[in-house]
């Protein structure tokens, strides 16, 4: 599941880098072959660097985890979508992962730290141990009611799977919010303005209030971010 990307998807990950591990480097390590572009890879790795010490400091403010150090990684494949999202390695290191598509649309580093806070915010958070949870209850319902009503092993397996969608797509939406919410204070902390940074919003599809649609509307995510932003003082 992958999150605050310009197309629209489901929310998180849990993959392992493992196999994948050539095609994305750190981002202090990211250096386009285009020259017009090195500007552009100092101020995301200037921006990674502060995002970092803030999201790991607000992780170790708010929660018991063994792992607050945060890796920044830039994916390297040239045709890979425009997007950011947050995972975890095999030892439950959390990484965020921008493609290089991703890094070009921001138009600032506020937008790029506005980014990259939201994708921090969701490790803070615990959304990807809290949806792998949802799911498996949600899939433990669907298939009780299948098998309740006499189904085989085939459709309560389908069942199953049914289940387990609905259990993430149910709470996707107050996650994404409850990112943004922290994304504002992280970015924020890290010293960029995340009134500037939301500006990205106004550059992404607008999913509406669709029916378990994957992230919420654009207009009550910047809804949040502006009450965010007005408790750190932060007027528009």
């Amino acid at each position: 599941m992958r999150c605050f990307v310009l197309l629209l998807a489901p929310l998180l990950t849990a993959c392992a880098l493992g196999s994948d591990s050539q095609r994305f480097v750190p981002a202090e390590e990211w250096s386009p072959a285009n020259p017009s572009l090195q500007d552009t890879a100092r101020t995301f790795q200037e921006v990674s660097r502060r995002v970092v010490a803030a999201a790991s400091a607000e992780c170790r403010r708010q929660t018991n985890r063994p792992n607050c150090t945060f890796g920044i990684l830039v994916d390297l494949d040239r045709n890979a979508p425009t997007n950011a999202f947050q995972t975890l390695d095999d030892s439950d290191q959390p990484f965020i992962i921008f493609t290089q598509s991703m890094i070009l649309a921001a138009d600032n580093g506020d937008e790029m730290a506005f980014v990259m806070g939201h994708e921090a915010a969701h490790h803070v958070l615990g959304h990807i141990d809290r949806q792998a949870k949802n799911a498996r209850e949600s899939a433990r319902i669907f298939g009780d009611l299948a098998r309740d009503t006499g189904a085989n092993a085939e459709e309560i397996e389908q069942a199953q799977q049914l289940g387990a969608e609905v259990g993430v797509q149910t709470y996707v939406r107050d996650f994404e919010l409850e990112a943004d919410r922290l994304g504002t204070v992280i970015t924020y902390q890290a010293g960029y303005n995340p009134l500037v940074g939301m500006e990205f919003f106004k550059r992404i599809p607008d999913p509406g209030d669709r029916f378990l649609a994957s992230h919420p509307p654009n207009a009550r995510r910047v809804q949040v971010v502006l009450e965010t932003a007005a408790k750190l003082g932060l007027t528009q």
